[in-house]
């Protein structure tokens, strides 16, 4: 019984703490979380666009040489 007090203690501290820290934290605005995302996905077109053209690349190399 005295394990489950001491782990209900710890858990409970924790979560204070943590509510604590988020406090701390700068939220961005949705206008700054949109344009974040956004940046995210058109850096992920292009990467993936990049690599699938080297992929296309490679791939039509190896046959050549394959035969």
């Amino acid at each position: 019984m005295e394990k489950i007090r001491e782990k209900w203690a710890v858990s409970l501290r924790f979560l204070k703490e943590a509510r604590t820290e988020l406090k701390k934290v700068t939220w961005p605005t949705p206008k700054q979380a949109l344009a974040s995302t956004s940046v995210v996905i058109v850096v992920v077109l292009v990467v993936s666009l990049y690599l699938g053209i080297v992929d296309l690349i490679l791939t039509r190399l190896v046959r050549v040489v394959l035969g």
